[in-house]
């Protein structure tokens, strides 16, 4: 009889700690010690234990979809329905001494990248910037066309491939004539639609 209660105890005491270690893995921190982008997983350093090959948080992954990796050593969370990592989803995004904040403005979603790059709206100002670093190039593939409203200012050469076609008449850049041309210092009419 006493060696059936010993028994029964021992289960008990086994189930218990089970329970325990399951409950202590529904949510661990950690930080991103790997990544692999060809899966997409990461591995996750939380106290001693590294995970396996865990699934990261992205905005989207459906029809429409991201690809904003984390970093190495970036805080994030590893998320464990049943209680065991290694069927976890990791969660990262959280600021450190490490990643810190890159703007402290209420008003203003800011963009910062590795290269010092970043691209703001500020709902205040109702302003959208991108500032590049040195070397920097922005390239819009837009095989429909770019349609501008709102006054433009170029600062810098502006180099055309085909050609410019200004005003309601449709004066051309590359083509345009004009009317009244004599030779001297005399002033030509203006362009011939």
């Amino acid at each position: 009889m006493r060696h059936a209660r010993a028994s029964r105890t021992i289960r008990v005491m086994d189930s218990l700690t089970d329970v325990i270690r399951r409950l202590e893995n529904l949510i661990r921190a950690g930080t991103i010690a790997a990544i692999d982008p060809a899966i997409p997983r990461c591995q996750v350093k939380t106290g001693g234990l590294l995970t396996d090959w865990l699934p990261f948080y992205t905005l989207r992954a459906g029809e429409d979809s991201d690809w904003d990796p984390p970093s190495i050593n970036e805080q994030c969370l590893v998320l464990s329905l049943s209680g065991n990592p290694a069927h976890g989803f990791v969660i990262s995004g959280f600021n450190s001494d490490l990643f810190p904040a890159p703007d402290q403005s209420l008003t203003r979603r800011r963009r910062r990248y590795r290269d010092g790059a970043t691209v703001d709206y500020d709902t205040k100002t109702h302003t959208l910037t991108a500032t590049l670093p040195d070397g920097g190039k922005a390239v819009l593939v837009a095989p429909g066309g770019v349609h501008i409203t709102g006054d433009v200012v170029i600062e810098g050469l502006v180099t055309i491939s085909k050609d410019v076609v200004a005003g309601p008449v449709g004066i051309s850049l590359v083509n345009h004539r004009t009317a009244g041309v004599k030779r001297g210092n005399e002033v030509s009419d203006g362009p011939i639609p």
